[in-house]
């Protein structure tokens, strides 16, 4: 038998695809599919634009693009690599100084800045203290900048002069605002900036002295990349290389976090998506076994067949895919401009790679849920043109499930979800599914002894569901699928977002205190406790080096680029506590139990921990003012850094560090209105430095608020795919009904006896379907709160309402879904039969 040219297939596809265009099923299809490729491309997106955004956001919070810090200038060749590679570049110089007037002396943190700092961001100063902020260039030679703080405490007017070792300085604005001032807590003592021209003039810095340089370069990503891995072989033990990417761990959780939350409602319109292109591929499917064969009678092979109608999803598919890539695309714009108020940096131009990741989404959802029912298209007997019972052979059901499970899988590798919520989701689906269809079987077979007495009505509108016990469960369980993930999506906007705004109320510190001495710790914390109703306590610090962990050289144990290689390279900041801190959490071991052991013990964070392979009872050795001191572990903890709070990878047993000399560090909330006082703090103890982190947090509540109102607008991509899961069950059992309500019209059924029947019907489907769901919800939210965001799950009652949002809604739409079969002609139908 002679071969059809693909070319003639295609074009025969291409026919009947347009003249079946206005069939039910198919408007359901291409409606499902590019609901999934525009909420998958709408959210590729803007995950992807809105990450650039907060990452350029947070290359203000270092000043630059990429940065070089040392405790020694950098060396020639390190600044020569980055003009090959055309960066732009400027240096910063930090050190500590006592700036000097005729009546007082005031120990600061000094800035010597060249005229091309900042790189990124802006510098802000006012005329005079608490007057209008302006942005601008920094102080030229002779001139400095100095904070309002700064003023006060030495009674400085504009225009005086103050002395930052040999060199008189002019002060002529008040400094207001550094970009990169919150890159690092510890180098935001109260401050002076003055040109980098007059640093040697003034002989501060000398061999020995404790300074901070900082190379800053901006570029582009190539540029910096091929920068950082040429100087990458030379860097010397002082020296690392900062990025955004490696900026403070609350901005990295909180857009982890919200990627994590975009991901999930994405997912849940995708997956509904599919479930609906499931549904409409079934019945595309089914309404064409006879016109498959008779062009199989006509000498169309299977596998012609076959390909015919795959064409025709082809086709259908990547129309839709494209579509609805383009509506993805326009609707992360109308995204952003609902955000125009809230994300306030540069929003980077978009790419074409999540418009081709979409549309791959919607292909891999239109193979993996579409190609099992339409297989049977291939193996539908030409007999049937003279036998309309004659069915093909179903495909296997590993090959129905395993390809949607495929499918499944392959989008979820593309919204990039860990395993944990992968398995949370899945296997909560899962198990619901199981118990929740067993448990509605059982009912409908109650259900039948129960309709025995019942009126015409409901013995109509429920023999529907009794007919087809498992058709009913389906049909119950895809209906469930949506109500649950809207609840589920819902949920994540009401409750889990605001658990974790919750984290970071208003209240929460926006300063930091160090070096507070131990002769003023008691009158720091009485005045503290009059300025703000939320303070930390006070925790002793004391700097500390780890050298050795049982006895071998800490270097050689940890591997380079690792949190603990980090780690060991500079002091860290080590306290000892008589109770855990209220926002850290015992994961191993015991805090202290009064019984005296071997060595003291020590608490270990304990992702650091993990970094340095250390575990309970081995044995650490610092250097801690010119002696070691060697420590049991006693505990690993897990520490929330998103807390703002004094937070710590080392705390010691009480009475081990005590006869080392220690400053004192803690956190307070200081409300708006009150910078006079804080002004006041500052000179009643001079030798406290009073950070203020107002901007990192305000960053944080806008990412906050962006997560927020981007659920929302997914919120409207996941009801739209719940519709379409929707009419495209209705769709799948409309023949059926158009001849059932035909046969009953014809017996003398009035229309308004089979109105009531259907809303009868749907409104029981829907009922079930809204129990399901509450059910669903509450099991899989308890597997996300408890293994995926580590959250208390308590019963969330609100759910109790989704049998009746249910009877409601699938009720309506079923009406309306279902109203060809109250009008069609029973003479008509009962002709075509």
């Amino acid at each position: 038998m002679k071969q059809v040219p693909i070319s003639r297939l295609a074009s025969l596809a291409l026919r009947q695809l347009l003249r079946d265009a206005r069939a039910g099923e198919l408007r359901v299809l291409f409606f499902a599919l590019l609901i999934a490729v525009a909420a998958s491309t709408a959210i590729g997106y803007f995950g992807a634009r809105l990450n650039d955004a907060m990452l350029l956001r947070a290359t203000e919070f270092l000043g630059a693009d990429l940065v070089l810090r040392g405790s020694s200038p950098a060396e020639p060749g390190q600044i020569d690599a980055g003009i090959e590679q055309r960066l732009e570049h400027a240096r910063v110089v930090e050190f500590s100084s006592v700036v000097a007037t005729d009546d007082n002396l005031q120990l600061t943190s000094v800035k010597a800045a060249d005229d091309n700092y900042p790189l990124r961001g802006e510098l802000r100063s006012a005329a005079a203290p608490y007057q209008p902020e302006q942005t601008g260039p920094g102080p030229r030679p002779g001139e400095a900048w100095a904070e309002a703080r700064l003023f006060a405490a030495l009674n400085l007017q504009i225009g005086d002069s103050i002395e930052v070792g040999n060199k008189q300085l002019k002060l002529n604005r008040v400094l207001t605002y550094e970009p990169d001032r919150v890159g690092d807590f510890y180098s935001l003592t109260p401050r002076v900036l003055m040109h980098l021209d007059d640093l040697d003039a003034t002989g501060v810095v000398q061999p020995g002295s404790r300074v901070s340089y900082r190379e800053l370069w901006r570029g582009e990503p190539a540029q910096l990349a091929a920068y950082e891995s040429a100087i990458k072989t030379d860097l010397q033990p002082h020296q690392r290389v900062e990025t955004a990417k490696d900026g403070n761990r609350q901005i990295g959780g909180a857009l982890g976090r919200a990627e994590q939350y975009l991901n999930l409602a994405s997912l849940a319109a995708v997956l509904l998506a599919g479930v609906a292109v499931a549904l409409s591929a079934a019945r595309f499917a089914a309404r064409r076994f006879d016109a498959s064969a008779l062009l199989r009678c006509l000498g169309l092979s299977r596998n012609e067949a076959l390909a015919l109608y795959t064409l025709q999803l082809a086709y259908l598919g990547l129309v839709a895919s494209a579509v609805g890539a383009l509506l993805g695309w326009a609707a992360q714009h109308g995204l952003f401009f609902l955000l125009r108020d809230l994300v306030v940096s540069e929003v980077p131009p978009a790419t074409l790679w999540p418009a081709l990741a979409g549309i791959a989404t919607g292909l891999v959802a239109l193979a993996g849920f579409a190609l099992p029912p339409l297989a049977a298209l291939g193996r539908v007997p030409p007999l049937r043109v003279l036998r309309r019972d004659m069915m093909p052979i179903p495909p296997s059901s590993w090959l129905v499930y395993g390809a949607a499970v495929v499918a499944l899988g392959l989008i979820m590798w593309r919204l990039s979800l860990n395993l944990k919520i992968t398995l949370a989701l899945l296997g909560g689906g899962l198990v619901a599914t199981l118990v929740l269809g067993g448990l509605l079987l059982l009912a409908l077979k109650g259900l039948r002894r129960a309709l025995s007495g019942a009126s015409l009505t409901w013995r109509l509108g429920l023999g529907q569901l009794l007919r087809h016990p498992l058709a009913a469960a389906g049909q119950s369980l895809a209906f469930g699928l949506i109500l649950l993930a809207m609840a589920l999506i819902a949920l994540l906007r009401g409750e889990l977002l605001d658990t974790w705004q919750d984290q970071l109320p208003a209240d929460a510190p926006n300063h930091f205190v160090l070096n507070v001495l131990p002769a003023d710790k008691d009158a720091f914390a009485a005045r503290i406790g009059t300025l703000s109703n939320h303070a930390a306590p006070l925790y002793p610090v004391v700097p500390g080096r780890l050298v050795a962990i049982n006895g071998e050289p800490v270097r050689q144990l940890v591997t380079k680029e690792s949190q603990g290689e980090r780690a060991i390279r500079r002091d860290l900041s080590l306290t000892w506590a008589q109770e855990l801190p209220s926002d850290n959490r015992l994961t191993a071991g015991r805090w202290w139990d009064g019984a005296p052991g071997e060595l003291p013990g020590v608490s270990v964070e304990a992702e650091l921990a993990e970094s340095l392979q250390v575990k309970l009872g081995d044995k650490l050795s610092f250097t801690v003012g010119g002696l070691t001191r060697d420590v049991s572990v006693t505990s690993l903890r897990e520490v929330n850094w998103d807390s703002f709070q004094p937070n710590f990878y080392m705390i010691f047993e009480p009475q081990t560090l005590q006869d080392v000399p220690a400053t004192y560090m803690t956190s307070f909330h200081l409300p708006k209105g009150k910078d006079r006082e804080l002004v006041q703090l500052a000179r009643d103890f001079p030798a406290a430095t009073i950070l203020q982190v107002e901007a990192l947090l305000a960053q944080l509540r806008s990412i906050l608020a962006q997560v927020s109102l981007a659920v929302e607008y997914v919120l409207m991509f996941v009801l739209a795919a719940g519709l379409a899961v929707l009419f495209a069950g209705l769709q799948a059992t409309l023949d059926e009904r158009i001849r059932q309500g035909a046969l009953l019209r014809a017996l003398g059924a009035e229309r308004r006896l089979l109105l009531r029947a259907r809303r009868t019907e749907f409104g029981v489907l829907g009922a079930a379907s809204g129990l399901l769901a509450a059910l669903g919800c509450e099991l899989v939210s308890a597997l996300l709160y408890h293994y995926v965001f580590d959250l208390r799950w308590q019963p969330h009652p609100w759910l109790l309402l989704l049998p009746l949002i249910g009877a409601l809604l699938v009720g309506s739409a079923g009406v309306l879904g279902t109203r060809r079969a109250l009008n069609a002609s029973p003479l008509n139908v009962l002709r075509e039969s």
